[in-house]
């Protein structure tokens, strides 16, 4: 294998640009052409592909978002679409793909694998972590440490105030975020995809903290909670228990964004390395991920066919921490 290619894909996060360093570097220790593809798979169709040698990833480690952007592509979900994909690739003589991406991606290059037979190794970029196959997705400690951040500001006021704060974060199929986010802000409770929101539980538990004279209260909803996002569920309670003065924090987009972490850096240093050279050993169609600390496979199919495990156990923890 002479030329591989690498490009992100779907939503961005924080470390793309340290993996595709560490692809890159990786390519050339091994005498690899690395092309980068810009754009995802938009880009793939278009021929939007540019020559990346080692000086071309320098001094991007520590930067957030992505170098070769990211995008969605309404084309490449039409056989059409990825056959136009294909011949691009051809006509760059690429080898090997590397796509660095979540849940979406990874369906689109285990099809593109399936029709054209080009080897593709995946590497699960999403702060969502929500992909079977490896304990943290590459984002995912960056976008929970930004929230984390923004939580125990708005804890200060809430607390001077008497507050109870409804703060929304990213999740509208994974409740990961507001559940590491919620256990490490000490929030009193936390709202995600994965349960059952039961409005009378969430204001007797609110009424109780009130009873202990709390002084605020601080409440973690995921933007996917069946109850609705954090506006609809504070209006909900808000109706039936108004002692706090209650407000509302979407954290939004700035959990994408950021310098990554220090674990973001090294898990896309190991996961890039990992990748580049497991096309090399002849590996198709996998995602490489971090199981124990330790670098593992799982094939493409079962990534976008299984959910990363939900630990209910956690969500006890914060009523019994809750009191």
């Amino acid at each position: 294998m002479k030329r591989i290619a690498v490009f992100t894909s779907g939503g961005d996060s924080p470390g793309m640009n340290a993996c595709i360093r560490a692809v890159v570097r990786t390519c050339a220790y091994n005498q690899v052409e690395a092309i980068g593809i810009k754009r995802g798979y938009e880009g793939m169709i278009e021929g939007d592909f540019v020559q990346l040698p080692p000086s071309a990833v320098s001094n991007i480690i520590h930067l957030g978002g992505t170098m070769l952007k990211t995008a969605r592509s309404s084309r490449f979900l039409t056989q059409e679409g990825r056959k136009l994909a294909f011949l691009q690739l051809q006509k760059h003589r690429i080898e090997g793909l590397v796509v660095i991406g979540g849940d979406g991606s990874f369906k689109g290059a285990e099809t593109f694998y399936a029709e054209t037979g080009m080897p593709v190794i995946g590497i699960p970029g999403t702060i969502d972590n929500d992909l079977v196959g490896t304990d943290f997705t590459l984002g995912f400690d960056t976008a929970i440490n930004t929230a984390l951040s923004a939580i125990d500001k708005i804890r200060d006021t809430a607390a001077s105030h008497n507050r109870l704060f409804f703060i929304e974060v990213m999740g509208r199929d994974a409740g990961f975020i507001a559940l590491y986010t919620g256990i490490a802000s000490g929030s009193e409770a936390i709202l995600v995809p994965e349960t059952i929101t039961d409005i009378e539980q969430l204001i007797k538990l609110l009424e109780t903290g009130w009873s202990r004279q709390k002084s605020s209260c601080i409440i973690i909803v995921a933007e996917g909670d069946d109850a609705g996002g954090a506006f609809e569920v504070a209006q909900k309670v808000k109706e039936r228990f108004n002692h706090y003065d209650t407000r509302v924090s979407i954290l939004g987009h700035i959990q994408r964004g950021g310098s990554p972490s220090c674990q973001d850096r090294v898990l896309a240093a190991r996961l890039g390395v990992a990748a580049v050279e497991a096309l090399l050993n002849r590996q198709k169609n996998e995602m490489v991920g971090l199981i124990n600390n330790q670098i593992t496979f799982t094939p493409l199919t079962k990534a976008v066919k299984s959910n990363h495990l939900f630990d209910p156990n956690l969500l006890r923890m914060v009523e019994i921490l809750s009191v």
